[in-house]
């Protein structure tokens, strides 16, 4: 499989996903890390992927979806946007509804796929 393709499907398979420097646990950037801040601070699930452990993805992502720059944020398989969108949407309280609702809409999809 391609890295592009794999890419799509971590987008596609995981409601909310961020790609970033480092873990949540270990940022390995200040924008990561206030990103994944934000995201854990929501209280919700959510996947990570550290690009510098994959440097196919670190030099293909950019691509993915024309954003040039670490992290990006994927919900119900859109770009969301890096940190400073991340963080607006956050303060504006609008980002845990949107997590809300892309993580519902995959346990209606798995469970649909699986009745």
């Amino acid at each position: 499989m391609d890295v592009l393709e794999r890419i799509d499907q971590q987008v596609k398979n995981n409601p909310v996903l961020i790609f970033m420097k480092g873990t949540p646990q270990f940022p390995q950037c200040g924008f990561s890390s206030r990103a994944a801040a934000a995201l854990a601070d929501c209280g919700l699930p959510f996947t990570a992927v550290n690009v510098l452990a994959d440097p196919e993805i670190f030099e293909q992502l950019p691509r993915y979806a024309d954003w040039p720059t670490f992290p990006q944020i994927y919900i119900d398989g859109e770009l969301v946007g890096g940190c400073d969108i991340v963080l607006e949407l956050h303060a504006r309280g609008e980002l845990k509804a949107m997590m809300e609702a892309a993580i519902a809409k995959a346990e209606k999809k798995a469970a649909d796929q699986s009745s």
